[in-house]
């Protein structure tokens, strides 16, 4: 939950007449008092009601009763108007339940302590689902202003119990909100009626900061950035410094009447010209596949890598370093659309955008790190996805987002959790929707029986727990066929699969099979071990089956997250 005590004011009538009034854009209904001083003071009831302004004066003319008595004693600016509204994801909250929270705020903040006879008089509005207006006079019945100082902290305070208490979403507070509050700047509400107005389902402010994420992830150089924001529409001016440098950029939309112009930090501090420096200018500084004369691997396996090594940088990193591999991660989601069919496009735009909301922090990150997914991004400009490279990315990244999630939900970040939701929600619908073909395409290349049974062999040696399950599976043809083109690279099928089985649990998937298909697919594109390399490995007893049924692999890495939640 969360309060907003507005600037005092003097005109207790005209703050009763917007509350019990339509609102700007009809948003106002069912305007009803659910608690006050005076159980028996009339209900001004909605404004198109038999009677109401009469009422409603009879209402502040009783407010404005000890005012009217304290005379020139009354303290300037005497109106005490505190709105509280509970999270989206809450549930609905009954007129009792908030009369209740009503009178617990008061209580906390001195306006009107539970057992005072004299306590300032006050009434509590509901004219929405989710949140109450309470409108205080401040002058007690002693004439005597209230004792409310701090009453900002001491109605936060008050709340962090009564989220406890009713069973609402936690808000964090304190020292921890500066690390668990997010990044991206919120809507005003005029922004958010004007976009209702106009039809949109996003504010100007949300729709910029989308255009301007999405260019960022294709700019290689802050020109080519600024050609970008032009190309998508967007109006764009730049401040430069007397001796020439640029100093800031801001942008408008081009279907918004006058412009309205929105600074690069008013978007999200992450936006600012200097943080969109430092991501180009850690971008520069990597080779692409384009400018180097060796072979390198696909973008699209190295950025499948580096990001399954997510999970593990969130728990042993410091946050500059997370907060470096979430944002180019980031910048990653914002760049699949343009690689992916129109069919993915959508789920994969509101993916990226849910993902700013559950990564982004106040943590200012260190670009020197996620080196190798960032070379990756810039490497993806020279080679597009196929089916199967963005289905394998998007398999990863459920798992990274998952991660987050999680993250969030030990720190009690709540509405970092429930974007996760959404991205996870959208990233998995997109691979739904991709997957099934790429999975056909590689069971087509199913080898021959004599093959099978080898892998089937090696299968239930690797992985004891999981074969039973992996051969009645419907992947399991596709995996046959990755693990044969493995060992037509020249890798050993049995140490490929075990070192795919490392990189992740297997026993919360909705299909293991799937998720060794990936992970085979993408080991086997690696150099494979020459004959010296591989008569080593069947000597050394780190790579024969344990007793669990494991082959020992040591190098590889294996990051230690279980995909609890993932609805594969």
């Amino acid at each position: 939950m969360i309060a907003n005590i507005v600037r005092p004011g003097n005109h207790t009538y005209g703050v009763l007449a917007y509350l019990f009034d339509k609102g700007r854009a009809n948003e106002h209904t069912d305007q009803h008092i659910v608690a006050s001083w005076d159980d028996f003071i009339p209900d001004p009831g909605p404004r198109d009601s038999p009677g109401h302004k009469q009422r409603l004066g009879q209402l502040a003319n009783a407010l404005d009763l000890r005012v009217e008595q304290a005379g020139d004693k009354a303290p300037e600016g005497h109106v005490w108007h505190c709105s509280i509204r509970a999270a989206p994801q809450d549930r609905t909250l009954t007129d009792a339940e908030w009369a209740t929270i009503t009178r617990r705020v008061l209580h906390a903040t001195g306006i009107a302590p539970d057992g005072d006879p004299d306590g300032c008089r006050w009434v509590a509005v509901r004219h929405a689902e989710d949140h109450i207006h309470i409108v205080a006079t401040k002058v007690r019945g002693d004439l005597r202003p209230p004792r409310n100082w701090n009453d900002y902290h001491r109605a936060m305070t008050e709340l962090t119990a009564i989220e406890e208490d009713f069973g609402l979403t936690r808000v964090v507070r304190g020292p921890q909100a500066a690390a668990g509050t997010s990044a991206v700047k919120r809507s005003t509400r005029a922004e958010e009626e004007k976009a209702k107005r106009q039809g949109h389902d996003k504010t100007a402010r949300e729709r910029l900061r989308h255009t301007v994420r999405t260019a960022l992830s294709h700019a290689k150089d802050l020109d080519e950035f600024f050609n970008l924001l032009a190309d998508a529409g967007l109006q764009v001016e730049t401040r430069t410094l007397p001796s020439g440098d640029l100093q800031g950029y801001k942008v408008a939309l081009p279907d918004d009447g006058p412009p309205i112009w929105f600074s690069g930090s008013s978007l999200a501090t992450d936006l600012s010209l200097p943080q969109i420096r430092q991501r180009l200018a850690a971008a520069e500084a990597l080779p692409t596949a384009a400018s180097s004369g060796r072979h390198r691997p696909s973008p699209w396996h190295v950025a499948t890598a580096a990001a399954e090594r997510i999970p593990h940088h969130l728990a042993h990193t410091d946050d500059g370093a997370v907060q470096a591999h979430l944002t180019v991660f980031g910048e990653v989601l914002y760049t699949l659309p343009a690689h992916a069919p129109a069919s993915l496009q959508a789920d994969l735009d509101r993916a990226a955008m849910a993902f700013e909301h559950a990564a982004h922090t106040r943590a200012r990150a260190d670009h020197q790190h996620a080196r190798a997914l960032r070379g990756a991004l810039k490497a993806m400009r020279y080679q597009p996805a196929d089916h199967t490279g963005l289905a394998m990315f998007l398999d990863a990244a459920i798992l990274v987002v998952l991660a987050v999630q999680r993250r969030n939900t030990l720190h009690h970040h709540d509405r970092q959790v429930a974007a996760a939701r959404q991205a996870l929600t959208h990233l998995q619908a997109a691979y739904d929707l991709i997957a099934p073909a790429s999975l056909a395409a590689l069971a087509g290349r199913y080898p021959p029986d004599s093959t099978v049974h080898q892998y089937t062999r090696a299968l239930h040696e690797v992985l004891p727990r999981h074969a039973e399950q992996i051969l009645t599976e419907n992947a399991w043809p596709a995996l046959t066929a990755t693990l044969a083109a493995a060992e037509a690279a020249g890798h050993n099928p049995a140490t490929v699969l075990q070192q795919a089985a490392q990189r992740g649990p297997l026993d919360d998937a909705r299909s293991a099979s799937e998720v060794l298909v990936w992970r085979v697919q993408r080991l086997g594109d690696r150099h494979a071990p020459g004959p010296g390399a591989r008569a080593a490995q069947g000597r050394d007893p780190r790579t024969r089956p344990t007793s669990q049924g494991g082959i020992g692999t040591p190098a590889v890495y294996a990051p230690s997250l279980s995909r609890t939640g993932r609805s594969r």
